[in-house]
């Protein structure tokens, strides 16, 4: 980008805070643009962008209760977009990674400068406009593709252990977690390996009473009993259980947690 243009109004959306807050001093430090503004809601992202006029958007793929897919169908007219995902997967299955930009967690300070070349090129070429309608127009197919995965997901999760699946019923997981790069779901009377990763059921659990309190942790919010404060700005999750297992809360969770537990 030519430093005596101007430079590009840019927001971000993440649902995770230190993702968002990585990402932001990743881009101010290239000098290359300007952030305008940025939140892990997805909701306050749409109202913003349906007010302000950005030139470039980072969106998250994957979050809780609107996906950027759902947050593009929404919006009437759409910005240069850079998606970041967890799973590169979704970018590939959705777009030509050869015409759109994609990042994938945790975002290094290459790949972003990769993103910002890939966003320049397509700024010059003219093709951006294009390209920005031909995603508003696969946008809603995408969306209502993720929401009915959400949908479809049976009250029940498998482990598979050699040639064996095992069925577990949602209502009996206290918990998921992630441990040695491994998944577990965690009920009274032991932990399962699990085929997903804790983004992908949060998606898919979202809807179904589960609740992502850290990054590695996602809990069932009808077995919390206790929530207690904590050091940092965190909190202590005591559940409904034989052995009262207490689970931390990292401090970017918490008021999402207190949402969707009710509490104000």
């Amino acid at each position: 980008m030519n430093p005596a243009e101007t430079r590009l109004r840019v927001y971000l959306v993440d649902d995770e805070l230190l993702a968002l807050k990585r990402l932001r001093t990743l881009l101010q430090a290239t000098g290359k643009v300007e952030v305008v503004g940025s939140s892990t809601d997805p909701n306050a992202a749409l109202s913003f962008l349906r007010a302000e006029k950005v030139d470039l958007l980072f969106l998250d793929i994957q979050m809780p209760g609107m996906n950027g897919f759902e947050l593009l169908a929404n919006l009437p007219i759409q910005p240069i977009v850079v998606f970041t995902t967890a799973h590169d997967r979704y970018a590939l299955e959705a777009f030509d990674v050869n015409s759109i930009a994609y990042l994938l967690k945790p975002v290094d300070a290459d790949q972003l400068e990769r993103a910002l070349k890939k966003v320049e090129m397509l700024r010059d070429s003219g093709k951006s406009l294009e390209l920005t309608a031909q995603l508003q127009a696969v946008a809603k197919h995408l969306a209502e593709g993720l929401s009915n995965s959400s949908r479809e997901f049976t009250d029940r999760v498998c482990s598979r252990i050699g040639d064996r699946i095992q069925f577990i019923e949602l209502d009996k997981i206290t918990h998921f977690f992630v441990e040695a790069k491994l998944t577990y779901a965690a009920t009274e009377e032991r932990k399962y390996i699990v085929d997903h990763t804790i983004t992908e059921l949060e998606q898919k659990l979202n809807q179904k009473g589960f609740a992502r309190i850290h990054r590695a942790t996602l809990v069932n919010l009808r077995l919390v009993d206790e929530l207690y404060r904590w050091f940092g700005g965190r909190m202590l999750v005591r559940m409904k259980t034989r052995k009262r297992t207490e689970l931390t809360v990292a401090r970017d969770h918490v008021k999402r947690l207190k949402e969707r537990l009710g509490l104000h």
